[in-house]
């Protein structure tokens, strides 16, 4: 959890949303209220805290509203181990495909990366004094007395200092080196370093074994079949340095604190992010039997883990009764409603997220960080080329994108990328040869280059 989390008000944290986000202010806020809930609840006595469930949220919207992006966003303003799965990719028991704890497991992956991350940051300079002494010792092996300058008695292959067996290196000359090495001036020198050599065989965990639980052991396995031997590779120094570092940090990372802290924290703030959940919807009206079989069966077997249950994973067991679920979906062919009752009582939230209109797209091309033209005048700046969006041009763009929306499917703001694509193709094209040149995408040129694919319904289809 990041430390100024308690600061951000549900006000701010739909501000801060705003600089990614256009517009769907609903969503915002009920992502907002969900998550300064999250934080109200840790100060709570607890008795009274394990009595408080997340209310999970289902947002209904065509796709490229925003619906990911906002629980994206979301995730990494609040430091929060975050994961999207898509529900098509999960079966009922007993089927071809994933199992739906796997979500728990791939999560609790992210919140060991999180936590390892960071702790990381508090070792790193104990671990960087580690390393520079290792490698000086890759670079000085036996150094002896010498006589002048040890750069006149370099080997002509690996342009170190040969020394007589069994000497001592001096004092002076380490220092030397170490003041080198700093300096940058031996990054391109080979040397040797052991690096771990795995032979166990990778295995993928499918649906219905119980390759999980033996998941905790398998490290044991792999030592018995000779896995984790080291072996020698010669590498450059700069190479050296990431490995040997990240070796030192493993070595001051304590792995059960990074355990215990990560399923603390997948347990606490955890977000899993659901997509597509109406795919996975009954339609009312449908005889039983066929594809819905499959469909109502998925939702059971994801109701116990969206209503709280322990899951085992390769860190201990996670509970999941105050892990917050996001689930999304566009619900075309089918409403909310078609969910088993069940599954819809654990999404008491429901937000729906409004089409884009043409001066969202205006607004999604200019305002956020890293806006759309933003990028591509950035990316263009690279070949030596000036991109000046006018305000006619952006908002000329915008209207083409609502009218193609509204003639063939409607994608949202994912079709501004097509547009743009289509709009820059000669310009990304020719860049190297147009280097020193400012160009001026005016409204004219927008339609110059777009007229056809506009005029023309049929090929619209095809290419926007």
């Amino acid at each position: 959890m990041k430390p100024d989390l308690d600061k951000l008000t549900p006000k701010e944290i739909v501000s801060e949303l705003d600089k990614y986000i256009i517009g769907q202010n609903r969503a915002k806020k009920a992502v907002a209220i969900a998550l300064r809930n999250r934080t109200r609840r840790q100060k709570l006595p607890k008795e009274m805290r394990d009595e408080i469930a997340p209310k999970n949220i289902i947002m209904i919207g065509p796709t490229g509203v925003g619906k990911t992006e906002i629980a994206r966003r979301l995730a990494k303003l609040s430091g929060a181990p975050f994961i999207k799965v898509e529900a098509t990719k999960y079966t009922e028991v007993g089927y071809v495909g994933r199992d739906v704890e796997s979500m728990i497991r791939d999560l609790m992956a992210v919140g060991v990366s999180l936590v390892k991350a960071e702790l990381s940051e508090g070792v790193r300079e104990e671990a960087e004094r580690r390393t520079e002494d290792q490698l000086l010792e890759l670079l000085l092996p036996g150094i002896g007395e010498q006589t002048g300058d040890p750069d006149e008695a370099k080997d002509v292959t690996t342009g170190f200092v040969q020394t007589t067996a069994g000497s001592a290196a001096s004092s002076d000359t380490r220092e030397k080196f170490r003041q080198r090495l700093r300096a940058g001036l031996l990054e391109e020198k080979s040397v040797e370093v052991n690096v771990t050599k795995s032979a166990f065989p990778s295995i993928e965990i499918f649906s219905g074994t119980s390759f999980e639980e033996m998941d905790v052991n398998l490290g044991n396995i792999t030592n018995m079949l000779g896995g984790g031997r080291k072996k020698k590779k010669r590498v450059t120094v700069r190479q050296a340095r990431e490995i040997i570092l990240a070796e030192e940090m493993d070595k001051l990372i304590d792995s059960d604190r990074v355990s215990e802290l990560a399923r603390e924290r997948v347990e606490e703030m955890g977000i899993v992010f659901v997509d597509e959940i109406d795919k996975i919807a009954s339609k009312e009206g449908r005889t039983a039997g066929g594809p819905d079989v499959s469909r109502e069966g998925v939702q059971r077997d994801i109701l116990p883990i969206v209503e709280g249950s322990k899951v085992n994973t390769k860190y201990g067991m996670v509970d999941t009764g105050h892990i917050l679920f996001i689930a999304a979906g566009a619900f075309h062919m089918t409403k909310p409603s078609d969910l088993i009752p069940e599954l819809q009582g654990r999404f008491p939230l429901r937000v729906e997220l409004t089409d884009l209109t043409s001066k969202d797209f205006e607004k999604i091309l200019t305002q956020p960080q890293n806006a759309l033209t933003t990028q591509y005048t950035a990316l263009l700046k690279t070949e030596g080329v000036d991109l000046v969006f006018t305000q006619e041009a952006t908002r000329r763009l915008s209207e083409i994108a609502a009218e193609v929306n509204s003639r063939s499917e409607n994608i949202g703001a994912r079709r501004l990328h097509t547009i743009m694509e289509l709009l820059l193709e000669d310009i990304s094209f020719n860049a190297p040869d147009l280097k020193g040149q400012t160009i001026n995408i005016t409204e004219g040129y927008v339609d110059e280059r777009l007229k056809d694919v506009v005029q023309n319904q049929d090929l619209s289809k095809f290419i926007l």
